[in-house]
């Protein structure tokens, strides 16, 4: 499916060199700071993911407010990368700053419950219908403590992932398919001595026979999966695989896992609400807590039972789920304003049109060029792929990659006011975009493509 780049190499390394040429012109403040950051920080930023952006040196951030980022040179960017989902409803809304002005002399952790961790489970409910809900630190948490929960209540040693899944830093999921259809470890995954693939297997997206085979032992504890696999490039799901999957789920005692924490972006309930599905097990996180650490995940009266059993039969001591700073008073309060104040149905209509503006932009734009390329869209988040037809599993999407383009892209872009989630060529919409951001993002990207072909 994958074709070859449209562009010369030596021409995309060209104006990689020009517009990194044109970053470090225009951002003599960030070149300091990058200087400085060498002394303290690995690769020069406190989190190495950071040194992943496509610039010459990090982009050092002032402040954010709304769609907008303030750097250290006293640029604006328009922001469609939104500290990766983190930030999906527009950094500090007025709900989010409302309470951390209130809360400030209040306490932000106790290791007690509140009222405010039952309104927001109540909240939760309503959007999602699962009635029971725990909560961590980080979706990366969720997911590595429901895999736990999974394993405990079942019996089972065995998970189940697709093929360029991405659940967080759990490790259980860094297993990857090889061509010969064998499952390995991710070499990329540092530090890890032990064999994840003993326990974990490995199929494709959208290949319901191979799942099939995979439970077929009945030694599966869960499937868990994205309703729509995002960071390998987006993926969506035939029609009928994801019933597919539940169906076959019910049919093994395998408990289905569901992770929303980016197709949070197709609406108040994610993907699940909107398409019917029924997961034993939802995980959310990133934007729920207002762009500070927080996440939940909730699951069914049936499956909390079992917990409560296993937990109930275990030996005394630590369970090895949970964070001291988990469910704190602050951390609460913010997920109950994000709930009932931001995460609304008017906000995700704004979002879901101003997605739509881009993609339409960006669509004709590839169009008019003749570029072998195609736009992938669910809710308020869409990506350009260098493949001329969308992606039908990980195995495909990965052979679409072309880093130097998409880093030079990305470069270019940013160099024009526009800033991307950094890992590939995804676009956030939030409610504090307007419809001039997105006609700003399109017309960034004819004039990066311009500058590629003139190289």
């Amino acid at each position: 499916m994958p074709t070859a780049s449209p562009f010369d190499p030596a021409r995309v390394h060209r104006l990689h060199a020009a517009e990194s040429a044109r970053f470090l012109a225009t951002h003599p403040r960030c070149v300091a700071l990058h200087e400085q950051a060498q002394r303290h920080f690995l690769f020069g930023v406190p989190l190495h993911w950071m040194a992943d952006a496509p610039t010459p040196v990090p982009l050092f951030v002032d402040r954010a407010q709304g769609a907008r980022l303030f750097d250290a040179d006293g640029h604006a960017v328009i922001d469609f990368c939104l500290g990766d989902t983190g930030a999906m409803f527009g950094h500090s809304p007025a709900p989010v700053a409302r309470v951390l002005a209130e809360q400030g002399g209040h306490g932000a952790t106790t290791m007690l419950p509140s009222q405010a961790a039952l309104d927001v489970a109540g909240l939760l409910q309503q959007r999602f219908g699962l009635p029971m809900w725990q909560f961590t630190a980080t979706a990366s948490d969720a997911n590595r403590f429901v895999l736990r929960w999974a394993r405990a209540i079942t019996g089972r040693p065995n998970i189940v992932v697709f093929n360029g899944c991405y659940h967080g830093t759990v490790d259980d999921v860094f297993v990857d398919l090889q061509p010969d259809g064998s499952a390995h470890t991710r070499p990329s995954l540092l530090g890890q001595v032990h064999d994840l693939a003993r326990f974990t297997r490995v199929v494709e997206f959208n290949d319901l026979p191979a799942l099939r085979a995979a439970l077929a032992a009945g030694d599966v504890a869960c499937v868990i999966t994205e309703p729509v696999l995002t960071n390998i490039g987006m993926v969506l799901p035939e029609p009928g695989f994801l019933d597919g999957v539940q169906a076959a789920c019910r049919e093994h005692g395998t408990l289905l896992v569901l992770d929303e924490t980016h197709t949070i972006s197709c609406g108040p309930g994610g993907y699940t609400r909107l398409h019917g599905l029924s997961p034993d097990i939802l995980v959310l996180g990133k934007p729920l807590a207002g762009g500070t650490p927080g996440a939940a995940y909730g699951f069914t009266t049936q499956v909390g039972a079992r917990m409560q059993a296993a937990k109930a039969a275990a030996p005394a001591g630590h369970s090895g789920i949970g964070t001291t700073l988990s469910a704190g008073l602050l951390t609460l309060k913010l997920m109950r304003a994000m709930l009932a104040e931001v995460m609304t149905e008017s906000a995700y209509a704004k979002m879901f049109a101003i997605c739509q503006r881009v993609a339409d932009g960006l669509e004709a734009i590839i169009a008019r060029r003749g570029l072998p390329w195609c736009v992938t869209r669910i809710g308020a988040r869409c990506e350009v792929q260098f493949a001329p037809r969308r992606p039908r599993n990980g195995s495909e999407a990965r052979a679409a990659f072309d880093d130097v383009l998409e880093a030079t892209l990305q470069l270019a872009l940013l160099n024009r006011g526009v800033l991307l989630t950094p890992f590939h060529n995804m676009v956030l919409a939030s409610p504090a975009h307007t419809e001039a951001d997105a006609d700003a993002l399109v017309a960034a990207f004819d004039d990066a493509l311009d500058g590629l072909a003139a190289a």
